[in-house]
């Protein structure tokens, strides 16, 4: 018998009537999950636990979900980690090379939060990677005066550099 309020009003309101009487009639007996222990319980402190519980059931990183500023800077900070099995120096240099072009590229058309996205310096990588195998330094071509005169550098395409002070002479011609 349900109780009624002084107004003649119920207590058990439709929805409390329809799973009393449902419980009753053995409805929600041997339901699947009966006795087990509830999932997520113990995460109740973070709020966004269902998305990262769909992202790990779709096979997603969280990584894919950050802005790009946050995402590149990730993986500026994994870049030792990330050259530290390639087999050679031009390996390295070509890896780090296509870190710094994904930068340049967030440079020229930001998007998401201000956050500064410093370069890496590709020779100091080397010169880790270098430390971490036991490897010496390659051996740089000596240029004569004659060809830097000429504006001819003799280094290797992937250790060319641009020297202000060419650039400079160039203008003055």
């Amino acid at each position: 018998m349900t109780e009624r309020k002084p107004g003649g009003m119920s207590f058990e309101s439709w929805i409390d009537k329809q799973i009393r009487e449902a419980e009753e009639r053995g409805e929600f007996d041997d339901l699947p999950g009966t006795g087990k222990p509830l999932t997520n319980l113990g995460r109740s402190d973070d709020e966004m636990w269902w998305i990262r519980q769909k992202m790990e059931s779709e096979g997603l990183s969280t990584e894919d979900a950050l802005p790009t500023p946050l995402r590149l800077r990730k993986e500026l900070a994994r870049l030792p980690e990330t050259v530290r099995d390639l087999r050679t120096e031009q390996a390295v240099r070509d890896a780090v090379i296509a870190l710094n072009q994904q930068i340049k590229e967030h440079l020229r058309a930001p998007s998401g939060p201000r956050i500064i996205v410093p370069l890496a310096d590709v020779d100091e990588i080397v010169e880790g990677w270098r430390a971490a195998r036991g490897v010496t330094a390659t051996p740089r071509c000596e240029v004569s005066s004659d060809a830097t005169d000429a504006g001819v550098d003799a280094l290797p395409a992937g250790e060319r550099r641009r020297r202000w002070w060419r650039f400079l002479r160039r203008r003055a011609r």
